[in-house]
């Protein structure tokens, strides 16, 4: 994994660069490329990864479910849904 990459905040992530992170993270601790105590850094990074990815789905599932529909059921726009 990049060293830079790691630094990077979860919190500033976009869900594609939190997922992809997460990736890596999952295929270094499957193949034990790291030492006990990487290891353990990467598993709470892969939690904190992991918790990115479920806000930022949740945030598109809110989005989806306030697009409304016209009468006859196609998109005519969407209603703001709060804090996004």
């Amino acid at each position: 994994m990049n060293e830079n990459k790691g630094d990077r905040p979860v919190e500033e992530m976009s869900f594609e660069d939190a997922m992809a992170e997460l990736e890596a993270v999952v295929g270094q601790l499957e193949r034990g490329e790291v030492a006990l105590d990487a290891s353990i850094a990467l598993y709470e990074r892969g939690a904190q990864l992991k918790a990115r990815c479920e806000v930022k789905l949740r945030e598109a599932e809110e989005k989806v479910a306030q697009i409304t529909l016209d009468a006859n059921g196609a998109p005519a726009g969407t209603t703001p849904v709060e804090g996004l």
